[in-house]
């Protein structure tokens, strides 16, 4: 591609070209409310049966789909035990490189396997937001053990993904990788550690300036002593008057032992010390504090409308949180059900991981003609060169959701490599995994179905003055997939 025809598309997505609008065919309603668009109609949408069959052999085949978390988590903590124990200097450094590699390995697995299901899914929604809670509810996986977890928790947030925002909120709590992360398995009375009770309430839930005070997050700290992660098999010993307060599920454990039983004051509430009857009351005034309701009706608007979400829109969306109870599916429905929803199609830029998935899925469809991508590989790089690596975020805050974090030369440029390398075939995302077999790479047809049945209609005038001045099929498929255009949802 010449400069300057980089120049002019980098200037026309600077200066704001004019978005893809909806069209005949209401293609940009389906962009927005899929990864992106592949050859798949709304019908299909709904009625597709699941994932193509090669890619749910090869889920089927990964280590974390046939081993359970719990036992995953066990296997590896026993390794590295393993590993420290070895008397041989030598020896326990590779056997300790070995238990780095398998962890890796792990972690790849859940990344894999994430982008295959937004590539495939019928289920886009779902999908969708799954990203969105993970996000929200982030997690490193790099830290301690969480990449032996990773899979499960992604696992654990896709279904409750549009359920009740309260049972998703106490799943995440309950799962070992949000305990290990923000260090309530150290939490205990006598040493108490706040991390996860100031993160609940300032990132996963109300957020800063909503009411709560200093002390309220020092009272659920309190409440939440004691929840933490338990990999041995057997119960603690507890004095006989505990036993019954005393829970396990899988690795997550409430040990009353180590739980601060007196009397809290939590956001103008008496809490009596009861166990984990507790938590559940504090999550209870959390999940259903209207704070939470416009916070996080706010930053779902902001995800797929884009910055600035009008104001009219969140508050529909706010009234429908508190009216079902939290229901992230009647959340949704008061979204996509106003004018101010419809006329923000084309509108919302996409961050990393929604132009790397959109763009293959446009590139490759649905894989329901055999034309599967085999090797997510190249894609987990490019979000890792993007800045928005899955489960790669440090601290809980999470990937921002606007525009200004992803609008930077540096990422126009990476998004320029990604549109040539899938442009012209040479990204691998079909490549036999088997090395031996032979591979011969081809551009995709991107001047296909979807492109003839609405795509260039909603393509503005100066993108395609733009493509018209491709020089082969391989620099037109270049051109598109960098355009300002295919970078708006």
């Amino acid at each position: 591609m010449s400069r300057l025809l980089v120049l002019h598309i980098s200037t026309l997505l600077m200066l704001g070209a004019p978005p893809a609008q909806a069209g005949d065919s209401g293609l940009a309603g389906i962009n927005r409310a899929t990864w992106g668009l592949a050859d798949l109609s709304p019908d299909a949408l709904r009625s597709d049966p699941g994932l193509p069959a090669e890619v749910q052999a090869r889920i089927a085949a990964m280590r974390i789909s046939r081993e359970p978390m719990p036992q995953l988590v066990v296997e590896m903590d026993d390794q590295i035990r393993a590993a420290n124990q070895t008397p041989d200097p030598a020896q326990r450094q590779e056997a300790k490189k070995d238990w780095r590699q398998a962890m890796n390995a792990l972690g790849r697995e859940a990344a894999t396997r994430s982008l295959l299901r937004d590539l495939y899914s019928p289920d886009q929604m779902r999908e969708q937001m799954t990203w969105f809670w993970f996000n929200q509810f982030n997690v490193h996986a790099e830290k301690r053990d969480i990449r032996a977890m990773v899979g499960d928790y992604e696992d654990v947030i896709r279904a409750r993904s549009l359920g009740r925002f309260r049972d998703l909120l106490e799943a995440t709590l309950r799962h070992p990788a949000m305990l290990r992360y923000l260090d309530n398995d150290q939490n205990a009375l006598g040493h108490i550690n706040e991390n996860y009770a100031r993160e609940i309430m300032e990132l996963h839930t109300m957020g800063v300036g909503s009411g709560y005070s200093q002390k309220d997050v020092q009272e659920l700290a309190r409440i939440l002593t004691g929840g933490g992660v338990r990999l041995r098999p057997d119960a603690p010993r507890i004095k006989p008057e505990w036993q019954a307060l005393y829970l396990r599920d899988g690795l997550f454990e409430f040990n009353p032992a180590r739980h601060d039983f007196g009397t809290k004051h939590f956001m103008g509430h008496t809490i009596h010390g009861s166990g984990y009857a507790e938590v559940e009351q504090a999550l209870d005034l959390i999940a259903n504090n209207p704070a939470t309701a416009r916070r996080l009706s706010t930053r779902i608007a902001t995800y797929f409308m884009g910055d600035r979400p009008p104001a009219a829109v969140v508050e529909r969306m706010t009234a429908a949180w508190r009216q079902s109870g939290g229901d992230i599916a009647t959340v949704l429905n008061a979204m996509t059900a106003t004018p101010a929803y419809a006329a923000s199609l084309g509108h919302a830029f996409k961050d990393p991981v929604h132009y790397v998935v959109s763009a293959v899925r446009y590139a490759y469809g649905s894989g329901r003609d055999g034309n599967v991508v085999v090797n997510v590989d190249p894609m987990i790089n490019w979000l890792k060169r993007m800045g928005e690596g899955l489960y790669d975020h440090q601290t809980p805050d999470g990937y921002p959701l606007g525009a200004s974090a992803w609008t930077g030369p540096g990422q126009m440029e990476v998004r320029f490599e990604i549109a040539k390398a899938i442009g012209n075939g040479s990204a691998g995302l079909l490549r036999p995994r088997d090395p031996a077999v032979a591979y011969q790479p081809a551009p995709p047809n991107l001047r296909n179905a979807l492109w003839s049945g609405g795509v260039d209609r909603a393509t503005s005038e100066q993108t395609r003055a733009v493509l018209d001045q491709a020089a082969s099929p391989q620099e037109w498929n270049m051109l598109f997939l960098a355009s300002p255009d295919f970078m708006r949802r």
